[in-house]
């Protein structure tokens, strides 16, 4: 049981150093052990929101709440290394710009970022900037928590029903296709955030936030797979900020129907 336990605390290790800027230390570390970290990215997408969380707690105790969500947004864009944000980016990038599936994947590997992806990418930031200002605050530690953890499960979606389509590339150990159990734990940290937000509200229809989340979620999986026949790593982060943003976009929705 002990060995069971170790042997996961270094997966979820694994994912907390491919994805933050934590400093974690991995003796003997393999690029296989990625692969099945994967169920545990919605849990590091937890520690994200939770620390953006607390820096908007501090930041609104000093600051107006139009900088506090902005300071917030920063620490997790920092904590991340802007990981999804430039996955965002790439991948506007090669789909704007790029007619054949080579041509995308060409694009992508471009370290510059060109007119799509800096549209894109300045878009979906100043979205989400404007989503969680007009959230009421009481809601907004909890809602952060939550669009951080379901947009990794979404991430973690494409992996389990598209194919990796380079040889190579940041994300190759991904490419294996996930067993049950792993979209299982997966999905109880992807989705308990959103269960807590209705809990913590006392209102079940935020459940309807999912909504836009889930067509987001089909829209751009029914785009990779057309556009490119699978995912990238930059489709991945894409996806990430995408229904992170559709979730927000949901939350104040409802909110505002209350």
């Amino acid at each position: 049981m002990m060995r069971m336990l170790a042997g996961q605390w270094r997966l979820f290790k694994t994912a907390l150093m491919f994805f933050t800027r934590i400093p974690v230390s991995l003796p003997g570390f393999q690029e296989s052990e990625l692969n099945r970290s994967v169920q545990y990215f919605p849990l590091v997408g937890i520690l994200v929101g939770a620390l953006g969380a607390l820096v908007f707690w501090l930041a609104m105790l000093v600051l107006p709440l139009p900088l506090s969500v902005l300071v917030s947004m920063g620490a997790t864009v920092y904590l991340t290394g802007a990981f999804h944000e430039d996955g965002l980016a790439d991948a506007v990038d090669g789909l704007g710009g790029g007619w054949q599936k080579e041509q995308v994947l060409t694009i992508m590997q471009d370290s510059r970022i060109g007119s799509y992806g800096a549209i894109a990418l300045m878009m979906v930031l100043f979205s989400k900037f404007q989503a969680l200002g007009h959230i009421p605050p009481v809601l907004w530690p909890v809602v952060l928590i939550a669009g951080h953890a379901l947009s990794r499960f979404a991430a973690v979606i494409v992996i389990y029903t598209q194919d990796y389509v380079r040889a190579e590339g940041k994300s190759k150990p991904l490419a294996t296709h996930l067993n049950g159990n792993q979209i299982l734990i997966a999905a109880i940290f992807g989705l308990f955030p959103v269960m807590v937000l209705t809990w913590y509200s006392g209102q079940w229809q935020f459940l309807a936030s999912l909504i836009p989340v889930i067509v987001v979620w089909f829209w751009f999986s029914r785009l990779l797979k057309r556009r490119l026949g699978g995912y990238t790593g930059d489709c991945l982060g894409a996806m990430q900020q995408i229904t992170e943003l559709a979730f927000y976009i949901g939350v104040l929705i409802w909110s505002g129907m209350q």
